[in-house]
């Protein structure tokens, strides 16, 4: 099978998986994470937490945590988020972000389970009574989570220290989409949503946006799980599977699995 993968950090793993699993992999890197350039409104956050204005945080991703923990200690010292957080219950996506927290020698109130979606969160936050709450977001603001919380009576801040660009290199990217149009996938993968909105974005300016849909739409398509899925159903894209556990070995693995059967 011809295999699509727009894999940015682990693109030489993801192509060898596919290639065990008797793929011809295409990886195509198809996202960069950029700090923000004006930090004024982290800068504002921080002065409300080290106020002691937030009684819980949520921690979304380990890439964003750790950029705000440097952040913050250029402008207040090393340790003043960690010494933060440990004054409020801390509630984590998943195990990245509980990795970037035991770094700073701290232990989440609380990790959501798999599939590690922000869906995930909300019965922790639920078995809880803070309602002063600050969210560390990712690639782009999640309205359905922000919502979710002040439905909950929650009074919510976000804060957002990185956002995805596409990749130095687009040419690759360009390529995927070319070949997408012209059809000469059998299958692709996802493990971001952020995936399909670069890969579509530049599709567009090559003027192949729908062609490109439609090929993804011949090929079976494997996501990571729910959040990605829900991404590519605003593309009307359904994938065919989402792998048992959430972790990209397996679904390369369970792809082939169903490709074969």
């Amino acid at each position: 099978m011809r295999v699509l993968s727009l894999e940015s950090r682990r693109a030489v793993e993801m192509a060898e998986l596919i290639r065990r699993q008797g793929g011809e992999p295409f990886v195509a890197p198809s996202m960069r994470e950029i700090p923000v350039e004006e930090h004024a409104d982290a800068y504002h956050f921080a002065e409300r937490l080290f106020a002691g204005e937030f009684d819980l945080m949520i921690l979304l991703t380990g890439v964003g945590t750790r950029q705000l923990n440097r952040m913050l200690a250029a402008g207040y010292g090393e340790s003043a988020f960690a010494e933060a957080l440990r004054k409020m219950a801390v509630l984590v996506r998943g195990p990245k972000p509980a990795a970037a927290l035991r770094e700073m020698a701290i232990t989440p109130t609380a990790i959501a389970p798999e599939p590690n979606t922000w869906r995930e969160l909300l019965p922790l936050v639920d078995s809880r009574s803070e309602r002063r709450i600050a969210v560390q977001e990712y690639g782009r603001p999640n309205a359905d989570l922000t919502a979710a919380l002040q439905d909950r009576g929650a009074e919510v801040t976000t804060v957002r220290v990185y956002q995805y660009g596409l990749p130095e290199d687009v040419e690759p990217l360009r390529e995927a989409a070319r070949r997408l149009a012209a059809g000469q996938f059998d299958a692709a993968l996802f493990t971001t949503g952020v995936q399909i909105v670069n890969l579509l974005r530049v599709a567009r300016d090559l003027g192949i946006e729908q062609d490109a849909l439609a090929g993804l739409r011949r090929c079976m398509v494997g996501s990571i799980g729910p959040t990605t899925t829900e991404a590519l159903e605003e593309f009307e894209i359904r994938p065919a599977l989402e792998p048992s556990h959430p972790k990209m070995g397996i679904l390369v693995k369970e792809t082939a699995d169903r490709a074969d059967g």
